[in-house]
């Protein structure tokens, strides 16, 4: 019988025992942190072009509003979980919340570009060591079984749900406000997070051992360096010297990741949960999704607003029914997952979110929201709600308890690095066939232009107008084929690789041993 450390010995803080009360505030607790966390990935998308005029930003440093959230969300979001672990994981989910609200603070009031970009980064550091110790408090907090599934299916609506929901926030903030609002916005909610984390969830044992510094740092700058070349490839293309750099620089990085962890004796990133085949086979799955849901909603953001012609506000609540849907999705998901497992739902919802994506990339110009948007979206939504509930289940089962901080920053890492990988590889795909489109609409727009518009043409080198549109429509289609690759690679993965025992239907039903411990 293997060795196995015994817990350091802390005083432990107790929830008030208040039933199920004290557990459903904690969960709200919990999915509230979650979920000012997943949105601010997209609340600020329709904020960009006032962002833009407000700081003077280039439109190709524009990006980087983004991307330096992302970067660092994703790029340390290992190392979050493994402080929750050593630490003990509610304190280190309140620092984390308090830093994400400080980080909002410093956004809000920035005066330049780069305090911008530095209060951005500093948010995903929060978000990085918040995220995964909250998906960690939900597997300490609630018991396997029923009660467990329940909270995993919220827990995994909200993080589906985010991005809809933090477009719509975007959109009547930045038209009733202004944009410094879809940061400040989540001040009040980040202290009143930390005020009520102490008195409705405990703290958890804390596990003695030590920060993998060297692996810390190794995966956090490999996978910056892999995501980074990727969107330097959508800029610059596959030829540039500097995306070539970062994608051997990340190879040889996370090739030395890999050898530490190895010879590790506390690994940040236990590598024997990828001998799991179900584990492994759902980070794939969710590497694959995370592609979709976001090239979702990044081109259908620019569909609605520059060829549906609609105002922010318009556009936020044109991606309301997505939350909507999510929800139910992930309500059925966790109803009937003990009867049926995960399997089932990781299949269906995968085929659903192709479907939906293929649809979309019959949208052309003379589309309409009615017509060609909403229906599609809903397919495909509602295919996201059974996935993400399925996934998370399947991430956490059979984990340690010391390791579960571990295992969910792996999964939130896969999300968020298979998002800004998925997205840049969607970004390409988009710019090919709207160049290619471009070269087909030039021609046409010169014949019919009078020479003012001509002049225009030539000083811009942007097409007005319906051959704008065309060109757009064309590369948003494109990128709509690829995310449908993704999901359609994601179903053979779940449908290949996920295996699902009668001990762990058991399990799902409060049965049976609990996981190893």
């Amino acid at each position: 019988m293997s060795h196995r450390p015994q817990p350091t010995s802390v005083p432990q803080a107790t929830a008030p025992d208040t039933g199920g009360g004290g557990h459903a505030m904690a969960l709200l607790v919990i999915a509230s942190c979650q979920l000012m966390v997943v949105l601010d990935i997209t609340i600020v998308n329709i904020a960009l072009p006032h962002i833009q005029s407000s700081l003077g930003f280039s439109t190709t440093s524009l990006s980087w509003v983004v991307n330096a959230y992302t970067l660092t969300f994703g790029g340390l979001l290992l190392l979050g979980g493994r402080a929750g672990d050593i630490l003990g994981r509610r304190r280190v989910f309140i620092f984390g919340v308090l830093l994400f609200a400080l980080a909002s603070l410093l956004g809000g009031f920035a005066q330049n570009s780069g305090q911008l970009l530095a209060a951005r980064a500093l948010q995903g550091v929060g978000g990085a060591i918040a995220s995964p110790t909250a998906l960690s408090l939900v597997s300490t907090t609630f018991r396997e079984g029923p009660e467990r599934n329940r909270a995993f299916g919220v827990f995994a609506a909200v993080s589906a749900g985010g991005g809809a929901i933090g477009l719509l926030a975007g959109g009547v903030l930045v038209e009733w406000l202004n944009w410094r609002w879809v940061l400040f916005v989540n001040v009040p909610i980040g202290l009143l997070i930390a005020l009520a984390t102490p008195r409705v969830i405990p703290e958890s044992e804390r596990h003695p051992g030590h920060f993998d510094i060297t692996g810390a740092l190794t995966s956090t700058i490999g996978m910056v360096l892999l995501v980074y070349g990727f969107i330097r490839a959508a800029q610059d293309g596959w030829r540039d010297a500097l995306t070539l750099a970062s994608f051997a620089a990340a190879v040889v990085v996370l090739a030395g990741f890999i050898l530490v962890e190895r010879r590790s004796r506390q690994p940040i990133t236990p590598l024997h949960m990828f001998a799991d085949r179900n584990r492994a086979g759902t980070y794939g799955i969710m590497l694959c999704l995370a592609a979709a849901i976001f090239g979702m909603f990044f081109f259908l953001t620019l569909f609605v607003q520059n060829v549906l012609d609609f105002s922010p506000l318009q556009a936020g609540l044109a991606f309301l029914p997505v939350s909507a849907v999510i929800a139910i999705g992930a309500g059925l998901a966790s109803r009937f997952l003990p009867v049926y497992g995960p399997k089932p739902f990781m299949v269906v919802g995968a085929i659903l979110a192709a479907a939906g994506l293929a649809w979309l990339t019959l949208t052309d110009v003379h589309s309409t929201y009615a017509g060609s948007v909403l229906g599609p979206m809903l397919v495909f939504s509602l295919g996201m709600g059974m996935e993400f509930v399925s996934l998370t289940l399947m991430a956490l089962s059979n984990v340690s308890p010391r390791e579960t901080g571990a295992a969910s920053g792996l999964l939130n890492a896969t999300q968020q690095v298979g998002g800004s990988l998925g997205l840049s590889i969607l970004v390409t795909m988009y710019g090919t066939a709207s160049r290619n489109e471009a070269e087909t609409q030039v021609p046409r727009f010169l014949q019919q232009a009078t020479p003012a518009e001509r002049l225009r043409f030539q000083r811009s080198g942007e097409l007005p107008g319906r051959w704008a549109d065309e060109v757009l429509t064309a590369g948003v289609s494109a990128a709509f084929v690829m995310a449908a690759v993704f999901t359609v690679l994601a179903a053979l993965i779940a449908f290949l690789a996920i295996q699902v025992r009668p001990s762990d239907l058991e399990r799902l039903q409060g049965g049976g041993a609990p996981g190893p411990m």
